[in-house]
């Protein structure tokens, strides 16, 4: 997230926090399609990380490309963290360990996706080239130490930092180590709402195998296909993960905003510093508790805004859906994403093959695949066969959507052609990390550095 929200209305009833997700409701003809992902940097000479200072740092990064676009500077006491394009063209913003992220605009069809996703990785090399900089297009950090990975000046991830040991094992390999990319969708009532989010919790599993691409740590295979999918097994299990209250048939806002009051804080922004709140849930905070502790202790929309932004669920709900279970990945993922979920959810009539596809799917058996497809991928047994199968079910489902929707490029091309690479995957009936792991058994020699020039933006 680029900037955190200021908004000092007042809460005055848990009722305002439950309208406040509802006012995310859009006219279908109104539905956007907003696509985020983060990539490594990398110096080529000797593939180590980049870090945030120096002649060569992330920081000349960001002002290259401010000068470059015109985006306005996101500063963090003083020092440069993001970019925010001044007409709502989306914004860059740097995760914890450098991950250096493009937040999407939000985008009619998915042809412009692919152009903003283009222009964003042109524009980047054009500043970070001459550095002797490039990105990697990869779920997790294939060769660095977490002590040797970059920590970025971010008042929010020192308050990350210093809270996730005391809540999960792997919170800080999460914050540091590894990559996604992202889409973000739209809802026109809270029952469309129900229904994408269910689909989403049901089939997140599928898209976390369809998009399976960290198979290597610390310059050795890990001996999973998504090593960042099984990291968050343990990041903090209060916040994260599969949430069995979406799965009911009756699920609506005010039972994401009840779990949302009860999940500890990370912080409240008062005088633009960040203040630690992580001893209290949000529902505390609406009690009083941060009486005393900061100026105006009262809660305000903003800090509802930012702490809906804390919490990590397979899929997340704030006035938008984000889908949150793929690795990061090459340039035409960052595309085949949100074609996959777009396919799915924004005709009526491919939403209504896929839940019927997926309805007795239930929690346990969604969580029991959540577990092990960062193992096995594709071959995860499913029923009578395994997420291969339901993976192909449901592409075509897809397909049939995006052909629904009918939105053509200048070539006459709809927006089905951004599927071809998760077709390909399924035809081979190989993830792309497994593809990477067969490259490093063979033409490789067992080397992880081919792997850079391999996958570099």
């Amino acid at each position: 997230m680029a900037r955190d929200t200021t908004d000092l209305t007042p809460i005055r009833s848990v009722d305002e926090l439950v309208a406040h997700i509802a006012e995310g409701e859009k006219p279908r003809e109104d539905f956007r399609i907003g696509t985020e992902h983060e990539k490594f940097g990398f110096y080529t000479a000797d593939l180590r990380p980049v870090p945030y200072e120096g002649d060569r740092g992330i920081r000349r990064v960001l002002e290259g490309m401010a000068a470059l676009s015109g985006w306005e500077p996101i500063l963090d006491e003083g020092r440069i963290i993001g970019l925010a394009g001044a007409s709502g063209q989306g914004a860059i913003s740097l995760e914890p360990g450098g991950q250096f992220e493009l937040s999407g605009a939000p985008l009619e069809t998915l042809h412009e996706t692919c152009v903003e996703t283009g222009r964003h990785l042109a524009d980047v090399r054009e500043i970070a080239d001459p550095l002797g900089i490039r990105f990697l297009g990869i779920g997790s950090s294939p060769l660095w130490r977490l002590g040797e990975t970059p920590v970025m000046p971010k008042s929010r991830y020192a308050i990350m930092a210093r809270y996730m040991p005391k809540v999960g094992t792997r919170g800080l390999d999460m914050m540091f180590r590894t990559a996604t990319i992202q889409v973000n969708l739209d809802f026109a009532s809270e029952a469309d709402m129900r229904a994408k989010m269910q689909v989403g919790m049901r089939l997140q599993a599928v898209a976390s195998a369809l998009f399976a691409n960290s198979p290597f740590t610390e310059g050795q295979p890990n001996g999973l296909l998504s090593w960042r999918s099984d990291v968050w097994s343990d990041v903090d299990n209060q916040r994260s993960g599969l949430l069995p209250f979406v799965f009911e048939e009756g699920f609506g806002y005010r039972d994401y905003v009840e779990w949302a009051l009860d999940v500890p804080m990370y912080f409240v922004m008062r005088e633009g510093r960040y203040r630690d709140a992580t001893d209290i849930t949000f529902r505390q905070f609406l009690d009083g508790a941060l009486g005393g502790r900061v100026a105006r202790p009262e809660p305000n929309m903003g800090d509802w805004a930012n702490h809906l932004s804390t919490l990590f669920p397979d899929v997340r709900l704030k006035r938008f859906i984000e889908m949150r279970g793929a690795d990061g990945g090459p340039w035409h993922g960052i595309c085949a994403l949100p074609a996959y979920w777009t396919g799915l959810l924004y005709d009526e009539g491919a939403l209504d093959a896929v839940m019927a596809l997926t309805r007795d799917i239930g929690f346990e058996e969604a969580a029991r695949l959540r577990a092990e497809v960062p193992r096995l991928g594709l071959a995860t047994p499913f029923r009578d066969g395994t997420v291969l199968d339901l993976a192909r079910e449901t592409l075509e489902i897809a397909r049939q959507g995006l052909a629904a929707r009918a939105r053509l490029n200048e070539d006459g091309h709809d927006e089905t052609i951004f599927l071809a690479p998760l077709a390909d995957i399924l035809a081979r009936g190989e993830t792309a990390a497994e593809e990477l792991l067969r490259l490093h058994r063979g033409p490789w020699g067992g080397r992880i550095d081919p792997l850079f020039q391999h996958l570099a933006y």
